[in-house]
């Protein structure tokens, strides 16, 4: 192995480790989240402003597919893509899965579709918009922050679920979590499709510096989406 090849390894490593370190996915909302110390009014915060997430998603991935020149990089980034519509079956579409959750809590989608978003819910989507029309590199490196994180955050997520319905246990049976538990399963594929997504450019150090910077940048957001779900 060369030296160049040992700092492209080197490289995917400092960033996945990083990411995985982040306070994106180790704050005080989402540690209290994972325990289940959470009020009704958090737990219905949360599920309002992560369905904002869910539906928008898919544009907003969408975005940086039509502004990926390259085809093999657009590849896995397709895969991703076609995963989160349900791999064929609209009844997996992810977005829909989250419906089933929303009213099994007895929230109407087509009202909460309208209902304004938190500054710190919008600063996160809006901040994924930017990125993923803006440079190419730091668009991957975002893309890279978000789908490394995903596996913690839905393992905090879930473990908030289990605990909260034992302070609850009317909910246990009446709340549908097939969205979190369904797409907790997919997180490992997405993980894999990440780990070249630089391709030929990640021999470039320019490429590689805004790709980290991409990550950094989307990530704080995400912490600061988290934190905003908390009450005053």
């Amino acid at each position: 192995m060369n030296s160049m090849e040992i700092n492209e390894n080197n490289f995917y490593e400092k960033t996945y480790k990083y990411v995985k370190g982040h306070s994106a996915i180790d704050n005080a909302f989402i540690n209290r989240f994972a325990k289940g110390d959470l009020s009704n009014q958090e737990f219905a915060r949360f599920s309002v402003e992560f369905y904002h997430f869910t539906r928008e998603w898919p544009a907003i991935l969408g975005t940086l597919l039509v502004n990926t020149p390259n085809e093999e990089d657009a590849a896995n980034l397709t895969t991703i893509l076609v995963s989160e519509l349900g791999d064929m079956d609209p009844t997996k579409r992810h977005e829909l899965l989250y419906r089933k959750y929303l009213r099994s809590l007895g929230f109407d989608p087509a009202v909460l579709v309208k209902k304004p978003q938190l500054p710190t819910t919008k600063a996160w989507l809006d901040g994924m918009r930017t990125f993923f029309s803006g440079d190419y590199y730091e668009a991957l490196g975002a893309e890279f922050g978000l789908e490394n994180m995903a596996i913690p955050m839905w393992d905090k997520i879930l473990s908030g679920f289990n605990a909260y319905f034992k302070k609850n246990p009317e909910m246990k049976e009446r709340v549908d979590i097939e969205y979190f538990t369904f797409h907790r399963e997919l997180e490992a594929h997405h993980e894999e499709a990440m780990e070249d997504v630089l391709g030929t450019h990640k021999s470039d150090p320019e490429a590689r510096e805004k790709f980290m910077q991409g990550a950094k940048e989307i990530l704080d957001l995400e912490e600061k989406f988290w934190l905003g779900l908390a009450t005053q």
